[in-house]
């Protein structure tokens, strides 16, 4: 994916250009596509999330320690699970990024792709894949959205079959994160994104899809002629329901086994928001169950 140039707040602007949308397709459709499939990642086409996955690789090359999870304030990602609005997800957004400012891309970058397969390949649901299936069969382009960092969202979106992601970057300097967010693929920008996507493209957004199970994807939806809440979140339900959105139930993770492909180059940007949330999330969970 090219990378987006550098601005001066994570949801401040909009796409650099449309150049950057239209650039480097992970799987390219045969023939030209005629709409477009949006499609949030975490709890839509895996189970849980794509980041938390990788906190156990990351803590055993020394990336995060206990210490540093409880120094940053990760009880209040608890926040995010339960909803959270932009101030508190902003104040997040500083303290976590902090974190990893200083990591080598390199080493992130070969930690995502050595346990790719690994990590992944038990969250996979199949009614997602099948949808994605289907929705290429139709001459649609499937579009991955997310807020987590593009270096985990890229690979997994080129093996569940999707045509293009646009996720989180955060800058590098010198081989090195420098804690800046440059792009934050969150709430009302993956809106802006579906439609900068659909403007560069040719699409009619009437004639778009887009599957979330956040509230905080609602605007995304909303952008769309065709919204669908996928394991919607209770006020995401809500609303679906109120609107007459379909709502679907995915349940069953499947492992792709052959069906992975090598995964396509790790990008140089961590998307420090998405990752680092959800590790920390996990740190708290294994601290919860630990005490009952």
């Amino acid at each position: 994916m090219a990378a987006v140039r550098p601005r001066h707040g994570p949801t401040k602007g909009r796409l650099a250009s449309s150049l950057d949308v239209a650039a480097a397709p992970l799987n390219p459709l045969p023939a030209p596509p005629t709409a477009a499939a949006f499609f949030d990642l975490d709890k839509t086409i895996i189970a849980g999330s794509s980041a938390l996955a990788f906190s156990r690789p990351f803590r055993r090359q020394g990336l995060i320690t206990r210490r540093a999870v409880l120094r940053s304030g990760y009880a209040q990602l608890l926040l995010v699970l339960s909803g959270a609005d932009a101030d508190t997800m902003e104040h997040l957004r500083r303290r976590i990024t902090a974190l990893c400012t200083g990591w080598e891309v390199a080493q992130v970058r070969a930690i995502v792709t050595e346990t790719l397969l690994e990590i992944v390949e038990p969250l996979v649901y199949a009614e997602a894949t099948a949808l994605i299936a289907e929705h290429r069969a139709a001459g649609e382009e499937v579009v991955v959205l997310s807020a987590s960092g593009q270096e985990v969202v890229e690979p997994i979106a080129a093996l569940v079959g999707a045509d293009r992601c646009l996720a989180t970057r955060m800058g590098v300097v010198d081989g090195r994160y420098t804690g800046e967010v440059e792009y934050y693929c969150y709430g009302a920008e993956k809106a802006r994104a579906a439609r900068d996507i659909a403007a560069a493209r040719g699409y009619r957004l009437a004639d778009c899809r887009a599957y979330s199970d956040s509230i905080t994807d609602l605007p995304l939806l909303e952008a769309v002629g065709h919204p669908t809440a996928v394991n919607p979140d209770k006020a995401l339900r809500r609303e679906a329901l109120a609107r007459g959105w379909p709502i679907l139930t995915f349940t069953a993770p499947v492992a792709l086994g052959v069906r992975f492909r090598p995964p396509v180059p790790v990008v140089a940007a961590l998307g420090g928001v998405g990752v680092l949330t959800l590790m920390g999330v996990g740190w708290l969970g294994m601290r919860r169950h630990r005490a009952r």
